[in-house]
């Protein structure tokens, strides 16, 4: 798995208050299908409902117990390379909360939890194009 990361997702339980007060902050964002997603330096910063991220991550104690309403993701050039970092996560210790397979959104990913429940998703999405030194590219969604 190398070293980065490509999206911070936050589980948000109103998507307009909060999209709002990011862009307060300055931020412009691009709202696709109830998702807002902001470029940060490399890397996006992701909004979306906090009941559909911790079902998508196959995180089921939603009730602010053990899902913390954050997932991480490492984005990564392959379906093949989303089972190699899963299988590489699952031997150092992380629990597989949602296997390897396709996406709602046309992609390919994996999640599992760190030794403390933090989510991580690994994630293989042909329209999140990843530049040579794997910094994540967020495509124009035209809006």
């Amino acid at each position: 798995m190398e070293q980065r990361l490509s999206l911070i997702t936050l589980g948000v339980t109103d998507l307009e208050r909060s999209r709002r007060f990011y862009e307060q902050l300055g931020w412009r964002g691009q709202e696709v299908e109830e998702t807002v997603f902001f470029e940060a330096g490399g890397i996006v910063l992701v909004l979306w409902c906090r009941e559909k991220l911790a079902l998508d991550s196959g995180v089921t104690d939603t009730d602010r117990g053990s899902f913390d309403g954050v997932v991480l993701a490492h984005n990564v050039r392959s379906e093949e390379e989303v089972r190699q970092v899963l299988a590489a996560a699952a031997r150092a210790g992380a629990t597989v909360t949602r296997p390897s397979g396709e996406t709602f959104y046309g992609g390919y990913a994996a999640c599992f939890t760190d030794p403390d429940g933090h989510v991580w998703e690994i994630s293989y999405n042909p329209g999140f194009r990843l530049a040579e030194d794997g910094s994540i590219i967020l495509p124009d969604f035209g809006t």
